[in-house]
């Protein structure tokens, strides 16, 4: 026989308290005595009581989910940046929905549609981009979008990235100023406001030096095509003497084929600078200098605007980017004197 469910009523007769008191004690942030807190959570775990979320949900008009939207976990910097987002917001009383997109405009949208019927409170989007159809029901739902790591010129959109194009700006000034005459790049996918803003921000600081790229390859964000990119830079005759890589996850790949078919020594025959600075990057086998995206503020900042948005329907959208630094390693040449060049 099935047995009877256990209200909140139940709880608060148990516990000799009124049943509003039960139901702050289990609304995240709501204020309650460290007494009748405990009173309560006695009486419910004695009873067998769990909370109906969905049904305060049908109350309150808030799901307290924010569905998470990412497109491939390859990239060593989402999986930690999923685990911060999570950690963060479930600090919130908040919790993640994630669902994977394959990253074109009509998947994406299936998804986010999806989610949608779910009645999330938000969405935040990791590496992929919206369409103006997907964007338009967002706005008529009144469900906030912040991209995380992503930018788009459309207004009705919040986004919180690194700021990549001063980044890169900064490492091409680092390859100049150790002496290297011919510098590469493999972008990142340069459909993306990251690969772009990158391969714009080093060709920027190259020009502000009055100097040009030997070559300029896309990686796609891809390992395979990273590496390939790597070996078809030197099967020229005047091959690169130093390689700014778009992300880790392809400068991973590049330094295996450096090292490994290539036969080159790096940093003696040819500096690799990533962009990340994923945990990964600092393991002996790679020790790789990188510019760090700070995904600890990236997330702050993400979360602020996210809960910020879905208490005022009336703020504004807003673009976010966040200044990183150069991390040193041992991948590349440290110019003498350049700032941390004892590290």
């Amino acid at each position: 026989m099935a047995r009877d469910r256990i209200t909140s009523t139940d709880v608060a007769r148990a516990a000799g308290v009124s049943q509003s008191a039960v139901s702050r004690v289990f609304t995240p942030g709501a204020s309650v005595s460290p007494k009748t807190a405990r009173k309560v959570r006695d009486a419910a775990d004695q009873l067998g009581y769990r909370p109906n979320v969905l049904a305060r949900s049908l109350i309150t008009g808030r799901s307290k989910i924010i569905g998470l939207v990412v497109a491939y976990l390859d990239n060593q910097f989402y999986p930690d940046a999923l685990e911060r987002l999570s950690t963060a917001l479930q600090d919130k009383g908040y919790h993640i929905l994630i669902f994977m997109a394959s990253g074109t405009g009509a998947q994406v949208d299936k998804v986010i549609g999806e989610l949608l019927d779910y009645q999330v409170d938000g969405i935040i989007t990791a590496s992929v981009g919206m369409s103006d159809e997907i964007t338009a029901r967002c706005e008529a739902a009144g469900i906030p979008v912040v991209l995380f790591n992503r930018g788009q010129d459309d207004p009705r959109l919040s986004s919180v990235t690194s700021d990549n194009f001063n980044g890169a700006r900064e490492v091409a000034r680092f390859l100049v100023a150790g002496g290297h005459g011919r510098i590469a790049h493999i972008t990142g996918w340069t459909g993306s406001s990251t690969g772009r803003d990158r391969e714009t921000g080093f060709l920027a600081g190259l020009a502000d030096l009055g100097r040009a790229p030997c070559a300029v390859l896309d990686g796609h964000y891809r390992r395979h095509e990273a590496a390939e990119a790597a070996k078809a830079l030197f099967a020229t005759d005047d091959p690169p003497d130093a390689i700014f890589v778009g992300n880790d996850h392809m400068a991973f790949s590049v330094l295996d084929a450096l090292r490994g078919p290539l036969g080159l020594r790096v940093p003696e025959d040819v500096s690799v600078v990533g962009y990340d600075d994923v945990p990964l990057a600092e393991w002996g086998a790679y020790q790789l200098t990188t510019w760090r995206q700070p995904s600890n503020r990236m997330v702050s900042e993400a979360v602020e605007l996210m809960l910020g948005l879905i208490e005022d329907p009336d703020r504004p959208p807003e673009k976010k980017e966040i200044t990183g630094r150069l991390v040193l390693r041992a991948s590349a040449r440290v110019p003498e004197g350049w700032p941390d060049a004892g590290l």
